[in-house]
């Protein structure tokens, strides 16, 4: 008879569902499974997508988007938690005003304002609420290029004003932000790790994958993963850029757009 097994850690993410499969909440949960841990979820929004485009998206209310957050709290409390998609100022007030409460674990903040496709997926005038609320009660802020510039409000192109954004960031009050380079013209993807007493920079070659789908997400889910095992900050990012490099390269052909990565990639 086999033994039962000691318990996972639980992670929690608080984003919003892909009915392709390939991002938001169902790309968080099957990393989290690939971490070993436990993987619970507050819905923000759903969305109807697949790999081509998002063609609608529903919000949920902030009043339930808090009481998914006060359910898991006192039964299911996280090691660890991220957030992804919120859509609106509204649902941001929310998640900081649970977060705020307590109980959550070091706070992954993916700032997630654009799909794939090109679809907005946090109202423009919501940017403000993200940087007041959100980005001070984070552990790690994990922007692309293009959320670094919206955040930290000014252009980046190039390794300096991935610098300097992560600077202004930083200025905002989280304790990290790792700016991410996948973007950056060139063969080779820069990725900048900064906190109040240095840097790491990971390099590696472009991978020739088309248009990866859910890469943010699951590169802030398994560095949330990491850190629901109690894994140091830099640790955490190095294993999940690993993980998510190779889900990257792994990814099969699936649909007719964007390609959704491969999340049975070995750790």
């Amino acid at each position: 008879m086999n033994e039962p097994q000691a318990p996972r850690p639980i992670a929690l993410t608080i984003a919003g569902s892909d009915s392709g499969g390939g991002a938001g909440i169902q790309a968080d949960l099957k990393t989290f499974h690939a971490f070993e841990v436990f993987g619970t979820s507050v819905v923000t929004a759903i969305t109807a997508q697949n790999t081509r485009a998002v063609t609608a998206v529903q919000r949920v209310e902030p009043r339930v988007v808090r009481a998914q957050m006060d359910a898991l709290a006192v039964d299911l409390p996280p090691a660890a938690t991220k957030s992804g998609m919120l859509a609106d100022a509204e649902i941001i007030d929310a998640v900081a005003d649970g977060l705020e409460g307590g109980g959550f674990g070091p706070y992954v903040l993916d700032p997630v304002m654009v799909a794939a496709s090109g679809a907005r997926l946090l109202e423009a005038d919501a940017v403000g609420a993200l940087r007041q609320r959100l980005v001070p009660l984070a552990r790690l802020v994990t922007p692309n290029l293009a959320e670094a510039a919206i955040l930290a409000d000014r252009p980046v192109a190039v390794a300096d004003d991935m610098r300097a954004a992560g600077e202004r960031i930083l200025e905002l009050g989280c304790e990290a932000v790792l700016v991410k380079g996948g973007h950056l013209a060139g063969d080779t993807v820069e990725d900048i790790l900064m906190t109040g007493t240095g840097e790491r920079v990971w390099r590696a070659p472009k991978l020739d994958a088309g248009n990866p789908h859910g890469t943010g997400c699951t590169l802030s889910a398994a560095i949330t993963a990491g850190l629901a095992h109690g894994r140091p900050l830099e640790a955490a990012v190095h294993d999940a850029l690993a993980f998510t490099r190779r889900a990257i390269a792994t990814a099969p052909v699936r649909g007719g757009g964007s390609r959704p990565l491969n999340h049975w990639a070995s750790r």
